[in-house]
């Protein structure tokens, strides 16, 4: 298989299930105060795997300040909005809406960097995968069953800053070691989030969360952050940013799932039709997976893909 296409679906399946778990925990844990708290923890095991491995964090500042900005625009907005609005929305149809990331990292992309042109393919392929999310979101919308106003927009608003993130992310930060990208990003999301959380939320006087809620918080903080995160900063080196936004056509698929299987969240015939028709958007942007004869080039990208393997 492709390594390009590998690293997607491995992506996938470790952020699939996130929203799954931000539903579970959100009910007994205030947003700000739940993603605070992800943060530290990811931090905190992040940092031991980079020093184990007997790394350590870079110490320019103008990498410090990219990072600062990347804290801010990919996971304090769109982590907070994502919690927030999963106290209205349900799980299946807030990882649908985050299916509209690609529409906002293509448009960025085009403008912003040199490698990731729209064409006409790619265009089609993002529209068809848009029409299969509006049309698995469409019969929620018009019965306002499902979710509140607010919490589509928060969720909206959330794919917005995860598109604007992936094209930062690539056009300032590549070349860093995989594991100490997410740890410098979580380290200064923590900076900014514990503050907002004892000033906003007081988790003091928080009721002790379910086991339930423990459980899904463990999921969200070692599964959807720490290992994604991992996967992501490391297939910036070798993907292009749209190419990486299109996990988010891959995610609802499995945030359906999930939310029908485990939560019992109700799944209808435009469900089906929807994701169908993302999956003809991801194969019209990215083509189907073909396999290749390795070459010398290969062969170097595979040792220096290995000598950065994450512990």
């Amino acid at each position: 298989m492709d390594r390009k296409l590998a690293h997607l679906l491995l992506l996938a399946a470790c952020w699939g299930p996130s929203f799954l778990f931000i539903r579970v925990v959100v009910h007994e844990v205030p947003p700000v105060t739940m993603v605070a708290g992800r943060m530290v923890a990811a931090t905190t095991l992040l940092y031991a795997l980079l020093r184990l491995r007997g790394g350590r964090l870079p110490r320019e500042r103008k990498t410090w300040l990219h990072f600062g900005v990347l804290a801010i625009v990919g996971v304090v907005f769109p982590f907070v909005l994502v919690g927030w609005g999963e106290q209205y929305v349900d799980s299946a149809i807030a990882s649908i809406l985050n299916g509209t990331v690609p529409i906002f990292t293509l448009v960025l992309a085009h403008f912003w960097t040199d490698d990731d042109r729209m064409t006409g393919r790619s265009v089609v392929g993002v529209l068809l995968g848009m029409a299969g999310v509006v049309l698995l979101i469409a019969p929620a919308i018009d019965e306002g069953a499902s979710f509140g106003v607010l919490g589509f927009f928060a969720c909206v608003l959330s794919a917005a800053f995860y598109g604007f993130s992936g094209v930062y992310a690539r056009k300032f930060l590549r070349g860093l070691p995989p594991l100490a990208a997410p740890t410098m990003q979580f380290l200064l999301a923590s900076v900014m989030l514990v503050p907002l959380s004892l000033a906003i939320d007081q988790p003091w006087t928080i009721a002790a969360p379910s086991a339930a809620a423990w459980g899904a918080w463990a999921g969200l903080t070692f599964v959807g952050t720490v290992a994604a995160f991992v996967i992501y900063f490391r297939l910036l080196e070798f993907a292009t940013a749209s190419y990486i936004s299109m996990v988010t056509y891959l995610v609802p698929l499995l945030g359906v799932v999930l939310g029908v299987v485990v939560l019992g969240e109700r799944l209808r015939w435009n469900a089906y039709a929807g994701c169908a028709l993302i999956l003809v958007g991801v194969v019209a942007v990215n083509g189907l997976p073909r396999r290749k004869k390795p070459d010398a080039s290969d062969a170097t990208d595979a040792t220096e893909t290995e000598s950065r393997e994450p512990a």
